[in-house]
C-alpha cells in the first residue's frame, strides 16, 4: 500500500446507509477500485445512537469493499454531519513586523482570527481559508512576499460536538480501523461534485442525505457558508407510511420504485399495490398520491435551505446556481422542485474527475465517499486518530496548522 500508488478509503457513516469507497491515488488520479454498502441502523439525523450495530454495519461495508478491490484496509477518511454542526465565519487582524508579509504573520493572523469563544462542549473539525487583505487589498490567496503594513484573514471555522465526533472514531476504532481525519460530509461531496468554474463563480451543494440535508455555499474558489438541516430522505419516507398507512420498511421501497416529487406530472389512471399494517390485506391506491405526499416535504426541505441561505446574506453570490447530490437527489422530480422553490439553474450532482469503477459510483448517492476519497488524496494526513488520544482536536488542530503552512 505505501508503494507508488497509495490507497485511500472514504468512509460514509449516513444514516440509511454506510458506504466505504476504496481509491488508488496515483500520478494520472484517483481511479475508484473498490465499494462496499450496508444499511446503516444505528444512527439518527446523521449521529451515532447505537455503538453496536454502527460498528456491524461498518465491519460489513468495510469487508465487500475489502473483496471488491482485494486489498487490506486499516485507515479511513471519516465523514460527520448532524444537526450539531455549526459553520461561521471568522477574521484576524496583525500588524506587519518587518518589510514584506512572512509564513509567521499568515500564521498569526490565522491564529487571531481562530481565537473565538467556543462552548466547552464543542470542538473545531475545520478551519478553511477564504481570502487574505493586505492593507486595502482583497482576494489574495497567498500573501507571502507582498509589502504591507497591516494582514487581514477570513476564515470558515466548522464545529461539532465533541461527542459526536468522539463516537465516529470509537465506532471506526472497534470496526479495526483508523481514522486519519474527519470530514465535514458536504465539504467532502463537494470535491466529488462542484466543478473548479462553480467554486469559482459560486455555488450552492445541497446534500440529501437520509437524515439531514446539509448546505455549502462556494464562492471566489473557497468555502463560504454551511449548514446542517436536520430534515432528509427518512422524513419523506415517513409521511408516505403515514399517508399511505403501511410499514415503514414497504413505504420506503414504494419511495424508491414509484417515487416523485412533482404530482402534476403523473397521469393517466395507474395504481400501485400498498401492503397493509397488521396483516390487513393490501390497497389499490392511485400513484398520483404519491406526488400529493412527497412534494410539500420536499418544497419544505429547499425552503428551509433558502430561508438559510437568505438568513446568512448569500444570495447574491450563487451565481452558477445550486447543485443537489445525496441518495434523496434519486427522487423523480428533486431537482426541479430545488429549481422552482431556489429560483436558481439547478443540476442533479454526480461525482466526477475519477477513474475506475466509474458506472458503479456514477451515482449521488457515492458522492460523500468519493469526495472523501479525493480530500484525503489531496489533504494526506500521516496522523491517526484514536479514541485513546488526549484530545483528538488538539490532533486536528495541528494538522491544520501544518496544511496552512503548505497553502503558503
Amino acid at each position: 500500500m505505501e508503494g507508488q500508488k497509495k490507497i485511500i478509503v472514504g468512509l460514509d457513516i449516513g444514516t440509511t446507509k454506510i458506504c466505504a469507497v476504496v481509491g488508488e491515488a496515483s500520478g494520472n488520479g484517483i481511479n475508484i477500485i473498490g465499494i462496499g454498502t450496508h444499511p446503516s441502523i444505528g444512527l439518527r439525523k446523521g449521529v451515532v445512537v447505537n455503538i453496536e450495530s454502527t460498528v456491524e454495519s461498518i465491519k460489513k461495508a468495510v469487508e465487500e469493499a475489502e473483496l471488491m478491490s482485494g486489498c487490506e484496509i486499516s485507515s479511513v477518511y471519516a465523514g460527520i454531519a448532524g444537526g450539531h454542526i455549526t459553520g461561521f465565519n471568522s477574521r484576524g487582524i496583525v500588524a506587519i513586523k518587518g518589510s514584506e508579509i512572512t509564513k509567521q504573520d499568515v500564521e498569526r493572523v490565522i491564529d487571531a482570527a481562530r481565537a473565538v469563544a467556543i462552548p466547552m462542549d464543542r470542538e473545531v473539525i475545520h478551519v478553511l481559508p477564504q481570502e487574505f487583505i493586505v492593507d486595502d487589498e482583497a482576494g489574495i490567496q497567498n500573501p507571502v512576499g507582498m509589502a504591507g503594513v497591516r494582514l487581514e484573514a477570513k476564515i470558515h471555522i466548522v464545529t461539532g460536538a465533541v461527542t459526536s465526533a468522539h463516537n465516529i472514531i470509537k465506532c471506526a476504532n472497534r470496526s479495526g480501523l483508523d481514522v486519519c481525519d474527519i470530514v465535514l460530509e458536504s465539504l467532502a461531496s463537494s470535491e466529488a461534485v462542484l466543478t473548479d468554474e462553480e467554486k469559482e463563480l459560486g455555488a450552492a451543494l445541497i446534500d440529501l442525505g437520509g437524515g439531514t440535508s446539509d448546505l455549502a455555499i462556494f464562492s471566489g474558489g473557497n468555502i463560504r457558508h454551511t449548514f446542517v438541516l436536520g430534515i432528509g430522505g427518512n422524513n419523506l419516507t415517513n409521511d408516505l407510511a403515514i399517508g399511505l398507512r403501511t410499514p415503514n420498511a414497504e413505504a420506503e421501497n414504494i419511495k424508491k420504485k414509484y417515487g416523485t416529487c412533482i404530482a402534476r406530472n403523473i397521469h393517466g389512471e395507474e395504481t400501485i399495490e400498498v401492503p397493509g399494517m397488521g396483516g390487513r390485506n393490501p390497497r389499490k391506491l392511485p400513484i398520483q398520491i404519491l406526488g400529493e405526499i412527497l412534494e410539500p416535504r420536499m418544497e419544505e426541505i429547499f425552503m428551509l435551505i433558502k430561508r438559510e441561505i437568505y438568513r446568512a446574506g448569500m444570495e447574491n453570490i450563487i451565481s452558477s446556481g445550486a447543485v443537489v447530490t445525496g441518495g434523496s437527489a434519486l427522487l423523480n422530480g428533486a431537482a426541479d422542485v430545488a429549481e422552482s422553490v431556489l429560483q436558481l439553474p439547478t443540476r442533479l450532482g454526480k461525482p466526477r474527475g475519477i477513474g475506475g469503477l466509474v458506472d458503479i459510483v456514477n451515482n449521488p448517492m457515492y458522492a460523500t465517499g468519493v469526495g472523501l476519497v479525493i480530500y484525503g488524496a489531496r489533504n494526506q494526513s500521516i496522523k491517526k486518530f484514536r479514541i485513546r488520544d488526549g484530545n483528538i482536536f488538539n490532533n486536528i488542530m495541528n494538522r491544520m496548522k501544518r496544511w496552512f503552512k503548505d497553502v503558503i
